[in-house]
C-alpha cells in the first residue's frame, strides 16, 4: 500500500463524522473540492470506496466504518500522545464541562491550593466528553452510566445526578414545596440541555410557557440569581448557591438517576501520585457537604 498522508485521514475521520463534505470543508478551513479530492486519493490508496454520496451528504460504507474505527483509534492515540509530551511537571490537566468549573470547582479553589500548594491545576473545559485516552497527569469529570466503562481508564463514582429546580429567594413565587405543575407556570431558565422542555412535553402541560435559554446551565443559574425566573441543574452542581443563600430549592425531580458523575484517570501510567491526591480530594469533596467555615 501506498504512503497515506496524515492530513488526509484527519479529513476523512472529519468528513464521517459529520456525514457531510462541506460541514467538513468549513470546519478545517479547506474548499469542499479539496476535502473531495483528499477522500477518493484515500480511496484509490486503499483500493475500496469509503463513502457512498447521496443526495443529503454522504454515507459510509462497511469498509469506510472499518476505516474510521482505526483512523479515530490512531488519532486519538497520537493526540494523547503529543499531550503527553508537552505536560509539565506538578501539573494536573483537569477536563470538565464549563458548568461544573464555574459552579462546583470554583468554589474550592482556595481550599485545593492551601491543601496542595505544589500542585498547579490547568482546567481545559469541554461540551463534549475526550474521545481520546486520557494521557499522563490528566483527571476528567464527566457524566456517564456505570454500563459504559472506557478502555484504559480507571473511573470512580461520585455522585447521581439528580434535577433541582432553583431560583433566588426574593423571586415572587408560592410556597414551597410546589408541584411541578406550579413550577411550570413561573419563568423558566433553561440551558443547552433543554430540560424544561422535556418535562413540559412529558407533562402534557398546555399553558403559555416563559422560557429564556441559555447554552450553559452556569448562565442559567446565575439570571436565576439575578432574579429572571427559576432555573434547573444538578444538585452537585447549585450546592454552593443554595448553602450561600443566592438560590433556594422550589422543586425537586421524583425520577430516579439515570446517570452519575465519575472522575477517570489514565490506567496505563500507574505512578502518578499527584493524580491519585487529587482523586481522592475530589471524592472526599462529594462525600462531604461545603460548610461556609470551609469556603
Amino acid at each position: 500500500m501506498k504512503q497515506v498522508n496524515l492530513n488526509s485521514l484527519r479529513v476523512f475521520a472529519c468528513v464521517a463524522r459529520h456525514c457531510n463534505l462541506q460541514r467538513a470543508a468549513d470546519e478545517m478551513n479547506l474548499t469542499r473540492g479539496a476535502v473531495s479530492q483528499r477522500i477518493k486519493q484515500l480511496e484509490i490508496d486503499f483500493g475500496v470506496v469509503l463513502l457512498e454520496r447521496q443526495a443529503r451528504g454522504v454515507r459510509l460504507t462497511p469498509e469506510g466504518v472499518r476505516c474510521r474505527e482505526a483512523v479515530d483509534k490512531a488519532l486519538a492515540t497520537l493526540e494523547t500522545m503529543f499531550t503527553e509530551l508537552g505536560q509539565e511537571r506538578g501539573q494536573i490537566t483537569l477536563h470538565l464541562g464549563s458548568s461544573t468549573a464555574a459552579k462546583w470547582l470554583m468554589p474550592r479553589m482556595k481550599k485545593f491550593v492551601t491543601q496542595f500548594p505544589r500542585i498547579s491545576i490547568r482546567t481545559e473545559v469541554h461540551t463534549q466528553q475526550l474521545s481520546r485516552d486520557l494521557a499522563r497527569n490528566e483527571i476528567a469529570i464527566w457524566p456517564g452510566k456505570a454500563s459504559d466503562p472506557k478502555p484504559f481508564q480507571n473511573a470512580r463514582r461520585l455522585t447521581d445526578i439528580r434535577l433541582v429546580a432553583v431560583c433566588s429567594q426574593d423571586f415572587p413565587r408560592p410556597n414551597w414545596p410546589m408541584e411541578l405543575e406550579t413550577v411550570l407556570t413561573l419563568p423558566l431558565l433553561q440551558d443547552a440541555h433543554r430540560t424544561w422542555e422535556a418535562l413540559i412535553e412529558a407533562t402534557g402541560h398546555r399553558a403559555r410557557h416563559q422560557l429564556l435559554n441559555f447554552d450553559r446551565s452556569a448562565l442559567a443559574l446565575d439570571a436565576a440569581i439575578e432574579g429572571y425566573g427559576v432555573a434547573i441543574a444538578p444538585t452537585y452542581i447549585v450546592e454552593s448557591d443554595v448553602l450561600r443563600k443566592r438560590l433556594v430549592e422550589v422543586w425537586v425531580s421524583p425520577e430516579p438517576p439515570t446517570e452519575q458523575l465519575f472522575v477517570s484517570w489514565s490506567q496505563e501510567h500507574v505512578k502518578q501520585p499527584d493524580v491519585h491526591r487529587v482523586v481522592e480530594w475530589i471524592a472526599s469533596e462529594f462525600e462531604q457537604k461545603l460548610t461556609l467555615e470551609e469556603r
